[in-house]
Parts: C-alpha cells; structure tokens; sequence
C-alpha cells in the first residue's frame, strides 16, 4: 500500500491490549527517582548495565546515570555504557535537546583514554558512528567497529545501529540483523523459552494418614464384652470342674481356641473386604466440587489443571470425553488430595501444575498396563485366611455343643444362663475388635502407601527440577526478543522497499496476545509466549505501520495487517487512563479512526501478595516500548512532516557540534 489514504487503518485488529500489570504515574515520568537504599553507587551502576542488557533502556539510563551523579568514578567504562544507554534503539533525529546536551557533556570531559584499553576503543567506535566526518563509505564504517574487542562491537551492533547515516547505515544494518539471525535461536531458544514461562514448582506433598478412628461404642464393646466373656468362662469352668466333666471343660476351653483362630482370619479378611471397598471408592464417580469452589479461587484453578491435564493424558484408541467420564472418580479423589494438601497456604496453583501433570500421566500409564486396579489382586482374600475362618467356626462350633451338652447335664439353669452370656459377649466382642484391628491396620497400610507414593512424586519433582534447571534468565529472553524486533524490522522493511537509511525513527509496541501465558523473574518484566506488536517506521513520506502477532517460544511470526499514511492523516497522540492506573495510547486520524493500545490488560495481579506492583509496572512498561512510541508520534502529530525537516536539520547541526568538539580525541 503506497497511497495517502488512510482507509482501514483502524480497522480488524487495529486494537491493540497490553499487559503490564499495576500502573503507577503517568508515562511521562522521566525524572530520576531518590536513591535506592538498597544500591551504592556502584550498585546502581552495575543494575544500570544489567537492565541494558535486557533493553530496558529507560531504567538502565536512570540507573546509570544516579550512580554518576551520586559520585561514582567516571571511566571509559562508564562513559562507554552510558552512550550505549543514551543512544540505545534511537536514530540522531530521535534525540531530544537535553539529551544531546547530556551527549556532549559525556564527551565534554571524558575520562584519561587509553589507547590499549578496550573501553576507550569501544568509545572511538561510538564516536565514529556519530562523526560524520568518519563515516564517508560503508567499508570503513563497518571495517572500523569489526575491529572493536568482540564485548563491545556486540554491544555496538546489538544498541547503537542507528546511527550512521546514508549508505554506512544500510551496511551496518545488514551486519546486524545478519548477527541478529545467528543470535535470535542461540543457547537453544527453541528447547529452553518455554521453560522460562514455567513457575517455580512446589515440592510433592500427599495426604496426611488420618489416625485411627475407633469409636467409643467399640472401644466399651472390647472392654465390657471382654469383661463378660471372661466372666461366663471363668464361671462354666467352676461349674464343669465342680463336677469332673474334664469333656466340658476341654470343648469349652476348645470353642476358645476356635474364637481365636476364627478371629484371626476373620480380622485380615474383614480389612481386605474393607480396604477394597474404600479403594473402589477412589475409582467411583461421586460429587466432584467442594462447596466453595469458586472458579476464580484455588480450588476452581486445580479444577481446571486436572480437566486440561486429563484431556491431554488420554489412552491410545480413546476419546477424551469417554476418558473423563471413566476418570470421574479418581480425579475427584486426586483433585481432594492436592487441595487439601495445599490449600492452607498461599500457593500459586501454576507451581504444582506440575504434580497435577504427573497424577494425570500416571493414572493413564496404569490403565494402560492395567495396574490401575491392581489392588483388587493384592487385596484378595488369601487362601490361608479362608481355612483359617472355617476351622475356626468349624472348631468354634464343635466345642460350643460339646460345652453346652456337658453344661445342661451337669447345671441345666445355671450353665445356660452363663453359657449364652459367654457367647453373646464373644459375639459383641469379635466384631468390635475386627472393626479396630481393620482401623489399625488400615493406619499402617495407609501410612506404607503415602510413603510409596510421596517417593514417587519426589522423583517426579526431581525430574521436574532437572528439566527446567537450563531454565533462560530474564537477559537471555531479552536478547532473543530485541532479535525477533530486529528481524521484522528488516522484513517490514523489505515488504515497504525501504532502505534502513530512509527511515527517519521508529518505534514498537509490545502487547501480550489472547491466550497467552506470562512470566517475569524477580527484577524483570512481564515476558508472554505470545506477543502482538505494532511497528512504526517513520520516513520522509509518511508512516509504515505493521501489525502482527509472535510465538515467542517458536520464534515465529505472521502479519495480521499492514497501514501506510501521511504524516497529516495524524491529528492527535494521547494517554488516557493514568488515574485509573490502566493508561490506554491513542492514536487519532483525521478520517476519525483510531488506533488504540491498552497498556495495561484486565490481569492486574501482582506476582506475589506482599509485592508493590508499581516498579513491576514501570519495567513492563519500558520493555513494551510505549516511552518511544508516544515520544515519536507526538511529535508528527503536533508538527506533521515539519517534524522530520527539523529533526534532520536540528541532527545536523547538532552532529556537527559534536564533530568540532571531539575532533582531538579520534587523532
């Protein structure tokens, strides 16, 4: 599109949302900021360069810049570094007064140069880019920073190829967006990025044993009913001794034996029998929520994990909504598990996606196997438990008849009363102790399978942990995406025939796409896996202008539209929203339509409940590179193509000063 027309330029997804978290202040915030207490001026400095190397740019110069003025020793180092900040991303056009008068204030009284240190080499090629004396071909351009120590002609190529002019820029530009397309998958961009967007897992915990429970009823039962048995034995053996009926006495004392014996198979079979109910329980479909499981809160968020993790773990030859239905109950039983274990503290349900991934594969891979139910098998009654019950009863009852046939010969009234005490009290007695032997052993069982179990997960976490052990920094993202801009800022260029050199200045906006996750580290900004930028490319003619949207994870990107206008289709730049802490950029044409980038999305969570979100803001914000964006539009909007004439003029004359008072230092 080469015409002046602004039709369609807002049009489809001319909107534009991005994240960032809280706001606080306005955009135009660009005074220095007191000293952090936390940071010496050393401190400051040496933060100043690490959030350069993450092209946070406004930051790095506050940073850098504090540290020199709270008195911290000016070197070639830290002049280099401190060009490097000034002059980051930005042609000379784009310079305001006050910061080409700090620009030659820096030159003004620059530090004692020596020619072997690799700093002051990497301050003469600086100077050379911004000589127009120096830069008359291409080749000794480019030739001059090739032979820079490989520290800073990096950091040339990657901040300052902005800066020359006319046919030494195209050369440069082609240098670095060459260096930009070897650098933009290093260090394994592709297997590591989307391990940066993986939160810091929480360690395995399982499900606390519950103690045995005992009820009272059954603990009086054993007690009492021992009591009484006792006392009916003790009892029919007087009366059997008293008469010499050695017979009785031997069925009695017999059928005891046989309790016992009973008692013990009928104690393991009733906690099988019992043990195997309660686990086909866990495999049951019952009530799934808990009654507070509000959507947005924890609960409602491990719902989710184990319904997306269970859909993705499907056995092979199986649809995902028959596998749900047959999982119902056992993801019921694991979702009740890890909320329960988790659910008293603060936790991110992100930081144990993990273990809910791992209960979903695990469940799929014994199904698979059919070990799914394996406790069936183990739990089966064995057959020595069998033949322990019936010659029991068998015993049991032989020695009750032979008692009760020696006991009605000998005490008919007496003997009977007793007798059918003893026997109601063995009664009462046996199955009040298998319910407590049961309840026992099911402590001890529970308590071996948690610890199998907890093992299990551990070396789940541990794999876990391993794998996102190469996890990239905060630097690593920011160096891949200050790729990706630089090679759709060189392709953008190709589909608008122009050459780096015709472009006067240029901006980007970041914004998270929909549907896309998001991270930061500790001192960073946000960083989303899927980002929709808008290029701006300012010319002599008018604005190119691209929308698109990037996987950052695949390194891929696709064109979702592509706007030319004149500067005078521009009519108003502004911020609305500050108050609100939600600043939304508008671009407003004289056809009506706008252009209009949120900056700040409906997920205004802090990263933890103790955070001030406010400088998570201020980086986010600088990273999505609104500061620039507005500088520059503002600029064409209020002066149209005048803008451009008195930047280059104003370039000129300013490059020329710089020329005349530096002249002595490139000898």
């Amino acid at each position: 599109m080469t015409t002046d027309s602004t039709h369609n330029v807002a049009q489809g997804s001319a909107y534009v949302g991005v994240q960032a978290g809280f706001i606080a202040g306005g955009v135009h915030n660009h005074h220095h900021a007191p000293p952090d207490p936390r940071f010496s001026p050393q401190g400051d400095f040496e933060a100043g360069v690490r959030y350069l190397d993450r092209f946070l740019l406004d930051t790095a110069r506050k940073h850098i810049e504090r540290a020199v003025a709270r008195g911290y020793p000016i070197t070639a180092r830290v002049q280099f570094y401190r060009l490097v900040a000034l002059l980051s991303g930005r042609t000379p056009r784009q310079l305001e007064a006050e910061e080409w008068r700090r620009l030659l204030a820096i030159w003004g009284d620059p530090p004692d140069l020596d020619e072997r240190d690799e700093w002051t080499l990497g301050l003469r090629g600086i100077l050379r880019l911004l000589n127009p004396d120096d830069t008359a071909t291409p080749e000794a351009a480019t030739k001059e920073l090739e032979s820079l120590p490989p520290h800073q002609r990096i950091y040339i190529f990657n901040h300052l190829d902005g800066l020359l002019e006319g046919a030494s820029r195209n050369g440069l530009w082609a240098k670095s967006v060459a260096q930009a397309q070897q650098q933009r998958t290093a260090h394994d961009r592709l297997g590591r990025a989307w391990k940066f967007f993986h939160p810091t897992p929480i360690p395995p915990r399982t499900r606390k044993v519950a103690p045995a429970f005992i009820a009272m009823s059954d603990r009086l039962k054993v007690g009492i009913g021992g009591v009484l048995l006792l006392l009916g034995g003790g009892k029919l053996t007087m009366l059997l001794a008293a008469h010499g009926d050695f017979g009785g006495l031997f069925g009695l004392y017999g059928a005891a034996a046989g309790l016992a014996v009973f008692g013990v198979g009928g104690a393991d079979r009733h906690f099988r029998c019992r043990r195997r109910r309660a686990k086909d329980g866990e495999l049951r479909s019952s009530g799934w929520h808990h009654a507070d499981a509000r959507p947005s809160g924890f609960s409602g968020k491990i719902d989710r994990l184990f319904n997306r993790y269970f859909a993705q773990y499907v056995p092979k030859g199986m649809a995902s909504g028959q596998w749900l239905a047959e999982t119902a109950g056992i993801r019921r039983y694991l979702r009740n598990e890890v909320v329960d274990a988790y659910r008293e503290e603060r936790v991110d349900a992100e930081r144990i996606a993990w273990l809910v991934r791992y209960l979903a594969s695990d469940v799929k891979t014994r199904w698979t196997r059919g070990t799914l139910t394996a406790y069936r098998k183990e739990l089966r009654v064995p057959l020595s438990s069998w033949l322990q019950q019936i010659v029991g009863a068998i015993t049991l009852t032989t020695g009750l008849v032979w008692a009760a046939s020696a006991t009605f010969s000998t005490a008919v009234l007496p003997g009977t009363l007793w007798l059918m005490l003893a026997t109601v009290a063995a009664a009462t007695l046996t199955r009040a102790a298998l319910r407590i032997v049961a309840e026992r052993r099911r402590v001890i069982a529970d308590t071996a399978d948690r610890a199998a179990e907890q093992a299990r997960r551990e070396e789940a976490y541990d794999r876990w942990v391993a794998k996102l052990a190469d996890r990239p920094s905060d630097a690593e993202m920011a160096a891949w995406l200050e790729c990706d801009r630089k090679i759709i800022t060189d392709r953008a260029l190709r589909q608008f025939r122009l050459q780096p050199s015709q472009v006067v200045a240029h901006a980007f906006l970041e914004a998270p796409a929909s549907s896309t996750r998001k991270r930061r580290a500790d001192d960073g900004p946000w960083r989303y896996t899927h980002y929709r930028l808008l290029l701006f490319l300012l010319t002599e003619d008018g604005v190119r202008q691209i929308d698109l949207e990037l996987d950052f994870r695949r390194a891929a990107q696709h064109d979702t539209q592509r706007l030319n206008y004149r500067f005078h289709a521009m009519s108003a730049v502004r911020v609305d929203g500050l108050a609100l802490r939600k600043p939304t950029f508008h671009l407003t044409l004289n056809s009506g339509e706008t252009i209009t980038v949120q900056v700040t999305g409906t997920d205004t969570e802090p990263a933890a409940s103790n955070e001030d979100p406010s400088p998570v803001t201020e980086l986010t914000i600088d990273a999505s590179g609104l500061h620039q964006t507005l500088h520059v539009l503002e600029g064409v909007a209020a002066e149209g193509k005048d803008w451009v004439r008195l930047r280059r003029e104003q370039a000129d004359d300013r490059l020329a000063e710089l020329s005349r008072r530096t002249s002595g230092l490139l000898d």
